[in-house]
């Protein structure tokens, strides 16, 4: 009995040591489960903190390339002996530009652990090919100052220059977008940064603009004001937007920049700028030379170099404090799995059934949520407090995986009708045209059946050329809006390229979409359209239009016959309507007085 006695005793050990062996197992799987994401999110916060720190060293890159501008065109402007004080200043800024292209071009010295993106050669190979041109057709200027160069001659060094800064701004969206690539969260400052860098790129070009005319001292083209304007434009926009994100740090001295930019560069730099221009049309002379308007204007900028490097600042120190905060994390987590794990090495005689099965239990809803399965109910009746807490602890996260999803479902919803959106008319854009118009209906081919409108705005680069793009924009954005208040809700309105704009009207009623044709085209006609001071502006359209079918492959021949028929609408003089399919005219009713006849595009 004894020896039967001890045999079970041996074998009720074995199995229990067996099964404290497993529950030791479980649980140090539990704690890899949990610290698992911590370090995961340590390695993210040290990836993203360098990250940041070589895309800062690509912004200060392009803030190097924009500021060689300025010594060129003190150059330019008098000329330099290889000795002079502008030759040396020129000197030392190209020295700048290459030393920070060539840091770009050396292996990063990439912490362990991590990986850093390969700059493709091919980008900054067309940056030093344009450098090296741009760089040449400077010199040139500078060798010919003596004998007075032309302002063409001005102008195409300093347009050089700019296509230098250009070809970097490829490779800052190619950063950019391998930050947002690897982690979403860096969304925000992957666009504040350039957009802070072309601030200051920007703010030069507006200043390039009537240099050459100034240092050779003849009239300012209008081409250069419509381009200085425009650039005053773009500078005002990245500035309101760039606005939009200025609480992304809370630094006050960052918001005391910001005053200080909104003071003396869009105050007193670009009111210099302004009233030069204003010389420059009146063939008056220049109340500066070249040389002392860089010598005025360019420390209206520097505001926004302090407030790009302290914004930049920010940014790295923000990073380096989320990676500091990642890693106690991960050290206090995994100091406590150590621990936990220790204590039950040390207490495996006081652990009783009770405990092992719930444990197993915890490790399979931790298994069954990490592989989205459903969960199964957990009665907590009976169990510790230890245990329950734990119970509830899973039922916590599973709430917020559940959560966690829903919020995905919706973002996902939210940036499909965003891709699907024209940005400027709010109308749907091509792509999702093209969608809709290719899915075939199963029950019934007669519900494919349908009527596609083309317009086209007559001359509408004319209106962009005498006006400015803003009043394109007006121009475009009040169509728009007139095509939805004459339209049904059952047709489909869509801005399918540039000035162009579709409908679909569902159905085979030809003569009844001609008739909404020639009414829009009224409409527009008679529509008042302004610039933004209220001049007005003449606006009229032509329209094609055509009977088909939805489709993968019926659809393209319907837009290929629309087109047709809008292209004979413009080669007959425009603000009229044409129809690819011959239509008896009794059926549709007496053209108007801007010839709305039915053309046979599709028999030729």
């Amino acid at each position: 009995m004894l020896h039967a006695l001890e045999g079970a005793r041996g074998s009720f050990d074995r199995k229990l040591s067996l099964r404290f062996a497993l529950v030791i197992i479980c649980t140090a799987f539990l704690a890899f489960v949990i610290v698992a994401p911590t370090y995961r999110d340590y390695t993210l916060a040290r990836h993203n903190l360098f990250d940041m720190q070589r895309f800062r060293l690509m912004l200060d890159t392009a803030t190097l390339l924009a500021a060689e501008r300025g010594p060129a065109n003190n150059a330019m402007s008098t000329g330099s002996s290889p000795d002079g004080e502008k030759a040396r200043r020129l000197a030392e800024f190209r020295a700048r530009s290459d030393a920070a292209l060539a840091q770009l071009t050396n292996a990063a010295d990439v912490p362990l652990g991590l990986y850093d993106d390969e700059l493709p050669l091919e980008l900054l190979q067309n940056v030093r090919e344009q450098l090296a041109v741009a760089r040449a057709e400077v010199d040139r200027v500078v060798a010919r100052s003596g004998a007075g160069p032309s302002r063409e001659e001005f102008q195409r060094a300093i347009d050089s220059m700019f296509e230098v800064s250009n070809r970097f701004r490829a490779i800052v969206a190619w950063k950019a977008n391998h930050l947002v690539e690897q982690d979403s969260g860096l969304a925000a400052l992957a666009l504040v940064g350039p957009m802070l860098s072309d601030l200051r790129d920007y703010g030069g070009r507006i200043a390039s603009q009537i240099m050459a005319s100034i240092a050779v001292g003849e009239r300012l083209p209008l081409d250069n004001v419509i381009e200085a304007r425009r650039i005053e434009g773009r500078l005002l926009e990245l500035w309101q937007v760039s606005n939009n994100h200025a609480g992304l740090f809370n630094n006050p001295a960052l918001q005391t920049s910001r005053v200080e930019i909104q003071r003396r560069f869009f105050g007193e730099g670009l009111g210099l700028v302004d009233s030069l221009i204003r010389e420059g049309r009146r063939d008056a002379p220049y109340s500066l030379t070249s040389t002392e308007l860089t010598e005025r204007f360019v420390p209206t900028m520097r505001p926004i170099e302090a407030y790009r490097r302290a914004f930049l600042d920010a940014a790295v120190d923000h990073y380096a404090r989320a990676r500091d905060k990642a890693l106690a994390i991960l050290a206090t987590v995994a100091l406590f799995a150590t621990c936990a794990l220790g204590i039950l090495a040390r207490l495996m005689v006081s652990i009783r059934k009770n405990i092992f099965q719930p444990l197993i239990r915890v490790h399979d809803e931790v298994i069954r949520l990490a592989e989205d399965r459903p969960a199964q109910p957990m009665s907590l009746t009976g169990k510790a407090g230890e245990i329950r807490s734990l119970f509830r602890a899973i039922e916590v996260l599973q709430d917020k995986l559940q959560e966690r999803a829903s919020i995905t479902a919706s973002i996902t919803s939210e940036l499909q009708a965003q891709a699907d959106t024209d940005g400027l008319t709010a109308l749907l854009n091509r792509r999702a045209l093209d969608r809709y118009a290719r899915r075939v209906a199963d029950a019934e081919p007669a519900v494919d059946a349908a009527c596609l409108i083309l317009l086209d705005i007559d001359h509408f680069k004319s209106v962009n050329d005498t006006y400015g793009h803003p009043t394109g924009d007006r121009v475009l954005i009040q169509t728009a809006e007139l095509l939805r208040s004459h339209l049904r809700a059952s047709d489909l309105v869509a801005r399918f390229g540039g000035e162009e704009f579709a409908i679909l009207v569902p159905g085979n009623d030809l003569p009844g979409t001609v008739a909404i044709a020639r009414k829009i085209r009224l409409a527009i006609q008679t529509e008042r359209f302004t610039t933004p001071d209220g001049t007005p502006v003449h606006v009229t359209a032509s329209f094609g239009v055509a009977r088909g079918q939805r489709g993968e492959r019926t659809w393209p021949e319907l837009v290929e016959l629309a087109d047709e028929a809008l292209y004979q609408a413009k080669s007959d003089g425009r603000n009229r309507v044409r129809c690819a399919q011959t239509v008896a005219v009794a059926d549709l009713g007496a053209p108007d007085e801007a010839s709305v006849a039915l053309v046979g595009v599709a028999q030729g």
